[in-house]
């Protein structure tokens, strides 16, 4: 038989969606309760991703410890840098499909992740009922913005940490829509995670919406 790299992508359940909806949580409570396979985009984008990012920055003649803080972050203005963040996630992408056609498995992976973006991931699945995209009220982003501690911290080494900060929670909010957009052209449902429906809630509804995969 032959190998097809993109065979545990293929069957995997993907939940993308907006930061600090509860992304992690939803997904390590599905592979727990239904023995799946969890990966955590963050996780090993921050980690295991690192060593291709320093050579893709060398490869286009950049510092390889990537670009000014201060650029990124305090003078660069919100679309501009949620524009900038949508064009880097084809080829982060690519790093997550390279990592899941290293895990073969009887049961499938659920994958989750800001970067697991619907229009990257349509054409790979079987189906879009495969995928979902959570996404806060204003509510819900405001409650964790004032208690996740990532949420909270702000920029060292930066001339206005206030700013960097509002700057990284506006461009969040473009990515977010840009996700639901994109998840609703695309008949990918959207899950609006709010004040009113605690964790175990909104795995519930994402388990009976996978209900066929599970």
């Amino acid at each position: 038989m032959d190998f097809d790299p993109l065979a545990t992508a293929r069957r995997a359940l993907w939940i993308g969606g907006a930061q600090w909806a509860g992304k992690t949580t939803l997904a390590v409570t599905l592979a727990l309760r239904y023995g799946l396979t969890a990966y955590l985009y963050d996780r090993h984008d921050a980690r295991g991703h690192d060593d291709r990012r320093i050579a893709d920055r060398i490869r286009r003649g950049e510092p390889p410890d990537g670009p000014d803080a201060e650029a990124t972050w305090v003078t660069t203005d919100p679309k501009r840098m949620a524009a900038e963040t949508l064009a880097g996630f084809p080829r982060r992408f690519e790093w997550v499909l390279d990592d899941l056609s290293a895990l073969v498995s009887g049961r499938r992976v659920v994958a989750e992740g800001w970067g697991l973006r619907p229009e990257l991931v349509a054409p790979i699945v079987e189906s879009t009922g495969q995928m979902v995209v959570l996404v806060p009220t204003p509510e819900f982003r405001a409650y964790q913005v004032e208690r996740l501690p990532r949420a909270m911290a702000r920029h060292p080494g930066v001339s206005d940490p206030e700013r960097a900060w509002r700057h990284r929670i506006a461009r969040d909010e473009l990515v977010a829509a840009d996700a639901v957009a994109a998840a609703r052209a695309l008949g990918v449902r959207v899950i609006e995670v709010d004040l009113d429906r605690d964790a175990e809630a909104v795995a519930a509804l994402v388990a009976d919406h996978f209900a066929g995969y599970l």
